[in-house]
């Protein structure tokens, strides 16, 4: 359990909080100005819905996408304070400014009403955000007496916008950055056992941190997606066009002695789905591991793997998933991270998803409700696994 102060610890009646939220939400290739999942949104109700409960103005910050520190319209937050307005139904003043601060916008915060909720223009147009640039921090502190963080998914980043902010005002964790870490902390310092892990995506390199972390922790550890095949050619396996990290090679030996070392069952895939490219009208066929021919690549977990995943994660009492099975984006390549998501959903244990692709298929297949917790935050929740401080979190006062 963390010892940092949350909002429950401060008296915030008649109070400007400034709360960092991530409100880094996809928005549809399609419809101009239209958010295509709102989730990120929606994990930052509670906390809002608690300060304006007791009294507070509310300031929101947040980023959205890359705008590479300067203005640009395509990366507004103005579709963000709609459909928030919508979900709280209760006004949300949009206060935009180019430069997310100047005169004009200190002169609207101080004239909020008490009670009331606006959010500020997005972090990232001012390039002293992603610097944590202690003049940008001060300026945002003058808005307000508190700071929140409840922004778990930039948690892992030194910004301007949580790190800065925490340094100048009395600070705070919001219940989502709280629940967030408590959920893996409790994971894994005390989980019920058999402790399985599933890990996906594509590349070994992402996941070396948090593979040797859980070393130390897990029973088993089922490996699929992109870097499974740096594995599987590792052991000694002819894997076609599949992905290759060459310079990872010794190192999956390694991990697999280290697994073995201490009693950790990894299991890689047994059959896969290839084709000879990523395309959704692809041909298709299932192969044993052995027997990927040279011109085509594996794309996803098959049959023969998926009834086994689903058996390992049937047996677990906690299980930790991070990463895809496949390029699941894509229809025919998307069965296996299906599977473990099904797996997942009809399975007794405690379960924890962390963020990203994986978060994106559960809540695409509709299984939120059967999951212990799904992370807001793919990066910061990784490096939790790894074992690692958050610089977002560790600046908040401790207790």
């Amino acid at each position: 359990m963390l010892n940092k102060k949350t909002i429950r610890d401060f008296d915030v009646k008649g109070k400007k909080a400034i709360v960092r939220v991530d409100f880094n939400v996809p928005m549809s290739k399609t419809e101009k100005e239209t958010i295509a999942d709102d989730v990120r949104i929606r994990a930052a109700l509670p906390t809002i819905h608690y300060l304006l409960e007791n009294g507070a103005t509310v300031i929101l910050l947040s980023h959205l996408g890359r705008p590479k520190g300067e203005a640009n319209p395509d990366f507004t937050l103005e579709p963000v304070a709609k459909r928030l307005s919508e979900l709280l139904e209760k006004p949300v003043e949009f206060i935009a400014s180019d430069k997310v601060i100047d005169d004009e916008v200190k002169e609207k915060v101080k004239n909020l009403p008490d009670g009331s909720l606006a959010l500020l223009q997005n972090t990232r147009y001012r390039a002293e955000e992603e610097k944590n640039d202690p003049d940008f921090s001060k300026e945002l502190a003058s808005l307000g007496d508190l700071y929140v963080n409840d922004a778990f998914g930039t948690s892992h980043r030194a910004h301007a916008s949580n790190v800065g902010l925490a340094s100048n005002l009395p600070s705070a964790l919001g219940f989502l950055v709280e629940k967030e870490v408590d959920s893996m902390a409790n994971m894994l310092e005390d989980p019920k056992r058999p402790f399985v892990s599933i890990m996906g995506g594509a590349k070994v390199s992402d996941k070396i941190g948090v593979i040797e972390n859980l070393l130390e922790k897990i029973d088993t550890l089922l490996i699929g997606g992109g870097m499974a095949y740096t594995f599987l050619k590792a052991q000694g396996y002819e894997i076609g066009r599949s992905l290759l990290e060459e310079d990872k090679i010794d190192l999956s030996l390694e991990l697999m002695e280290k697994a073995k070392q201490k009693g950790v069952n990894i299991v890689l895939p047994m059959d896969v789905v290839i084709a000879k490219e990523i395309d959704a009208n692809a041909e298709t066929k299932i192969v044993d591991v052995a027997e990927i021919p040279a011109d085509m690549e594996g794309l996803d977990i098959g049959p023969k793997t998926r009834k086994k995943f689903a058996e390992e994660i049937s047996r677990a009492k906690t299980v930790v998933w991070n990463g895809p099975m496949g390029v699941f984006e894509v229809a025919p390549f998307a069965a296996g991270t299906e599977a473990v998501a099904k797996a997942l959903a009809d399975s007794d244990a405690v379960s924890i998803v962390g963020g990203g692709d994986s978060a994106l298929a559960i809540e695409k297949a509709g299984l939120n409700d059967k999951i212990t917790h799904v992370s807001t935050g793919g990066g910061a929740s990784l490096e939790l696994l790894e074992g690692k401080e958050l610089p977002g979190i560790a600046a908040i006062e401790d207790r």
